[in-house]
């Protein structure tokens, strides 16, 4: 009667989660990105804004009220492509601030948070959106025509205290003690070796925040704090090579002086689609007794590169003179190299969420184990399956952050100038676009331009 019971317990434990199943794999369905991905392929950005609203209805709803983040990420970047730079600076300031708030709030979580799955939690943005958005913002600012705040948002980003300084410190914790992180004291303590070893963020310094800081110092007229901002654009490229592997462009130079009579035109130009992440799975050997708990499959976020099919710009003025756009920031890259630093942290935390969760499964199914082998058996194999479905890798991020920037400049006579802009894919012109731009002496011409092919 006891071995019947125990194998009723078991079947019951069988149909719970075969409940379970379904019931998540309903809940964790991929979001479909179709209509909004179309929408921003056609630079049709006030369609993708639509889309992404019309989405909260939906029962598999990406943009949902843990992932307010992507949500006013993703809205506040294709305000800026549409050229809405008021209501783009709102939504950007509103994931700064969440960011912010989502951030002291995990700082005060117990070690208890770490059996909950990240889906399940605030996602709480990623570091280079925190950084990427004050950028945007500083264009937002400058195009509203306030030139200080424009480079306050940069200041953010710089200055002694700012984001990329607190960054190069975020992940550098190691124990008195042992000297050692915590994801390395991990491997030591655990014998599991295939957890990513911590590494520092190689990226201090960004020639994209620098140049437009230089910018827009020169537009208040600090020529001293401009000149310093430019050198720093050209020390980020000494400094950094894993990143910014192309020479520097010739603008940087050529920015620091404008003929008398002149008025120069600068030109930055946002090009493709930046990493995203995208669930992959680490087998792992785990030392518990039941064989079917011994091998156990890990699922960890990985950024995916996506294609950019502009290899080059080119801009012709008045019909006659012509200039090639340079690249200055492979921010591609730059989200790579940061995102890398955090993701040892990211697998510590999916690593000892499923260790306990398997450890539990593992003493639930050798106790039934010692009155019927095929109870336990049942157990483990109904454990096993059911967190093979619930444990997903947290794979929010935005989406729509660019993955190059190229810069340009050319004198002009002050006045109205025409605009051809031509972007090509190997030596064919893929996409073309004409502005009509009035120059101005004395003053922060800055034209932007964006093609997310």
């Amino acid at each position: 009667m006891k071995i019947k019971r125990t194998i009723k317990r078991a079947l019951l434990t069988i149909k719970i989660s075969i409940l379970t199943f379904f019931a998540l794999s309903c809940v964790t369905s991929t979001f479909s990105f179709n209509d909004i991905d179309a929408a921003v392929g056609q630079n049709d950005y006030l369609s993708a804004i639509e889309a992404i609203e019309k989405s909260l209805g939906s029962y598999k709803n990406y943009y949902d009220e843990k992932n307010e983040i992507s949500f006013f990420l993703d809205k506040g970047l294709l305000k800026y492509y549409a050229g809405n730079y008021e209501a783009s600076r709102e939504d950007l300031q509103k994931a700064e601030k969440l960011m912010k708030d989502t951030y002291l709030r995990r700082n005060m979580e117990d070690i208890f948070s770490y059996i909950q799955n990240d889906n399940d939690r605030e996602y709480p943005g990623e570091d280079y959106e925190d950084i990427y958005l004050n950028i945007f913002n500083a264009l937002n600012y400058h195009n509203a025509g306030n030139t200080k705040d424009a480079l306050a948002e940069i200041q953010k980003i710089t200055a002694p205290d700012g984001k990329l300084e607190m960054l190069s410190k975020k992940y550098d914790y190691k124990d008195p003690k042992t000297r050692l992180s915590l994801i390395d004291f991990s491997r030591r303590e655990t014998g599991i070796n295939k957890m990513p070893l911590t590494r520092p963020v190689n990226f201090s310094n960004s020639a994209l925040a620098r140049y437009l800081g230089a910018l827009f110092y020169q537009a208040q007229g600090n020529t001293n704090a401009a000149r310093a901002e430019f050198e720093q654009t050209n020390r980020a490229f000494a400094l950094h090579k894993n990143i910014y592997k192309n020479p520097i462009p010739e603008a940087v130079q050529q920015s620091l002086n404008t003929p008398a009579g002149n008025a120069r035109l600068n030109i930055i130009c946002f090009t493709g689609l930046s990493p995203v992440k995208e669930e992959t799975v680490e087998i792992q050997y785990l030392p518990f007794q039941h064989p079917v708990l011994q091998i156990a499959s890990f699922k960890v976020p990985g950024l995916v590169k996506r294609p950019n099919l502009i290899t080059g710009i080119e801009v012709i003025v008045n019909g006659k003179e012509k200039l090639k756009l340079e690249l200055l920031e492979d921010m591609g890259s730059v989200i790579e190299e940061i995102f890398s630093a955090r993701y040892s942290n990211i697998v510590l935390r999916i690593y000892i969420r499923t260790i306990i969760k398997y450890a539990i499964a593992d003493i639930a199914a050798m106790a039934a184990n010692q009155n019927d082998e095929l109870a336990g058996l049942l157990i483990a194999l109904a454990a096993r399956g059911q967190m093979e479905v619930a444990d997903k890798a947290d794979i929010r991020t935005s989406r729509f952050l660019p993955d190059k920037a190229y810069i340009g400049g050319i004198n002009l006579s002050p006045g109205k100038h025409t605009v051809l802009i031509n972007y090509y894919s190997s030596s064919a012109i893929i996409a073309s676009e004409q502005r009509e731009v009035v120059v101005n002496a004395g003053a922060l011409n800055l034209l932007q331009t964006v093609n997310l092919k």
